[in-house]
């Protein structure tokens, strides 16, 4: 029931590049076929959401099997393209998706959209919609909201403390920080997520947070997640990541 999981991509497909040539070697090293499990947020912010979701798309035929959560950034750019007017309810009221914080003029751009300060949205809209192929939007919609062993699951954001897991709502599952970041309690198995940006994984013994922000600069972090143990993947090979502890990146 082994996994490796990669934490949110946000458009660096360098990076994502990288840590799966790090697992191919973990693989070849060891034998392990564990599936990957990729913790979303594969858009926003960084310069090649479009390559991202191409190269995932290829998983099966590039060293799958490979599985993709939905992230509230990619939910948020499938939203557009369906209608600019839609809003996801987690964002906070005084954002869009297109505004600078959320990256989401990015994901445009790696698409050949045309993004000017005073284009209307509607024009935006109207060029997305040409030029971000179906396959793509069909791939956003069919991405599943978590994945789960025996002894872990992987969501985007967290879970909702003390819910059964098939009682969880959507959008806790891709948004959620208040109630859950600072809850100790053991869930029964190891929660195993992104969403909110630290400078390193940490391991805090019921979750464990893969987001080292490449969103915002920094290096992709990829695990082997065992039960409740876990190794950071390294060029130079694998290294405990143990509770209460964050490693040097």
């Amino acid at each position: 029931m082994r996994r490796y999981a990669i934490g949110d991509i946000h458009g660096q497909i360098d990076e994502l590049r990288r840590v799966h040539a790090w697992i191919a070697a973990d693989r070849a090293r060891t034998g392990e076929d564990a599936p990957v499990v990729h913790l979303g947020d594969l858009t926003d912010r960084g310069p090649a959401s479009a390559e991202v979701i191409t190269y995932l798309q290829r998983g099966p035929t590039q060293g799958g099997p490979w599985i993709t959560i939905r992230g509230n950034h990619d939910f948020m750019f499938r939203l557009f393209l369906d209608d600019p007017k839609l809003r996801d309810p987690g964002l906070n009221p005084a954002y869009t998706w297109l505004h600078e914080r959320l990256g989401g003029l990015n994901t445009l751009e790696s698409y050949g959209v045309e993004t000017s300060p005073d284009r209307p949205v509607a024009d935006l809209w109207s060029e997305a919609r040409d030029k971000v192929p179906l396959a793509h939007r069909i791939f956003l919609d069919n991405l599943p909201l978590l994945h789960r062993t025996d002894r872990a699951v992987f969501v985007h954001a967290g879970i909702r403390p003390g819910v059964p897991l098939i009682a969880q709502a959507p959008q806790d599952l891709m948004w959620i920080r208040q109630g859950w970041l600072d809850d100790r309690r053991d869930h029964g198995i190891l929660v195993v997520h992104g969403h909110t940006a630290l400078d390193a994984p940490a391991h805090y013994g019921n979750r464990v947070n893969l987001d080292a922000g490449a969103g915002y600069g920094r290096p992709l972090a990829a695990a082997l997640i065992d039960g409740r143990d876990v190794w950071l993947l390294t060029e130079d090979g694998r290294v405990p990541l143990l509770p209460g502890t964050v490693p040097a990146t």
